[in-house]
């Protein structure tokens, strides 16, 4: 709150201010577009050159707003951007974009010019003086230009043949990055954490007990699976994607899998977690089933069979083991 209480409102700006915003919003814009451009270019090339192409129009504008200023207010330009401006667009980080997907990387783009065209056209409506509505007026064209642009720019490198390429690798490199060690980290954690859970479950009858071992094995196997994932393939050669993001991936999920059936054993009565823990086992093993079947491309019968058969032997074994 006290960071906005040092922040211009718009309506305060005066021309020379809409201005020089309206330079740094634009430099700051091409700096986003080169920054899609160079994360593209290894996977994406043709996406690549349409982001290089927008980055140029933002140079362009930019530099007909500096020529504009020149004429008007002469050559210094005060130092103002977005972040001085309470209620202006803001833009997300470039690190949070990239990581998303070719898809979100263009709707981001497309976002981005679109809030800058209606922001300037609220603008120019709220003003009663004519050469600051005509400037902001101008300043939401050069932006509806911007869009046109990446329409023509996408025609000209973008053929289908080439989107639906590049749709592909995108499909591809999610499911590499993200789904494999996911899944695997699901399967380890949901199998591998049956036989301890329910063997200590049926030897003790204490659900806290259960609770905690549950607890102790989900963690101890993300750990461990996350580590080995990102340890396993630096993803340079196999194409894999970052190691970091695989063993999150791989992590995470092995720890979910193996919480899943222990949580219910914050239930105090025994035979009431125990059957909550039975259907959340279930529920987990057709989750598997769908994601292999849905990103895999494995049949869903010979899915269900390796998987559900599989967990039982498990489930059936820490029973056993629990109860002798």
């Amino acid at each position: 709150m006290r960071f906005s209480l040092h922040r211009k409102r718009f309506n305060d700006l005066n021309e020379q201010e809409v201005l020089a915003l309206a330079i740094s919003s634009e430099e700051d814009d091409a700096r986003i577009y080169r920054g899609y451009a160079a994360h593209l270019r290894t996977d994406f090339p043709d996406s690549a050159l349409v982001f290089e192409g927008m980055a140029e129009e933002e140079d362009n504008h930019r530099q007909r707003l500096i020529d504009l200023h020149r004429v008007r207010f002469g050559d210094t330009i005060p130092l103002i951007r977005r972040e001085h401006v309470a209620g202006f667009y803001s833009r997300r980080p470039i690190w949070l974009v990239e990581n998303l997907g070719i898809e979100k990387i263009r709707a981001e783009a497309e976002a981005m010019e679109r809030d800058a065209q209606n922001f300037y056209l609220k603008a120019a409506s709220r003003t009663q003086d004519a050469t600051t509505r005509k400037l902001l007026g101008d300043l939401a064209a050069a932006e509806a230009g911007h869009q046109r642009t990446a329409v023509e720019l996408e025609a000209k490198h973008l053929t289908d043949d080439i989107r639906e390429s590049e749709e592909a690798q995108a499909k591809r490199q999610f499911i590499l990055t993200w789904v494999q060690p996911g899944l695997a980290g699901l399967m380890d954690g949901s199998v591998s954490t049956l036989a301890p859970i329910f063997a200590t479950a049926f030897a003790t009858q204490d659900t806290w007990t259960t609770f905690l071992v549950g607890l102790a094995a989900s963690v101890g196997a993300g750990i461990s699976m996350g580590f080995t994932e990102a340890a396993s393939d630096d993803g340079e050669l196999s194409g894999r994607g970052s190691p970091v993001k695989r063993g999150f991936a791989s992590g995470i999920m092995t720890t979910v899998g193996g919480l899943g059936h222990a949580l219910p054993y914050l239930i105090a009565d025994f035979w009431t977690a125990t059957v909550t823990a039975i259907i959340v086992v279930f529920i987990e093993l057709w989750a598997i089933a769908w994601i292999q079947n849905k990103y895999m491309d494995t049949p869903f019968m010979r899915a269900t069979l390796q998987v559900v058969l599989g967990g039982a032997l498990v489930f059936a074994a820490g029973v056993l083991i629990g109860s002798g």
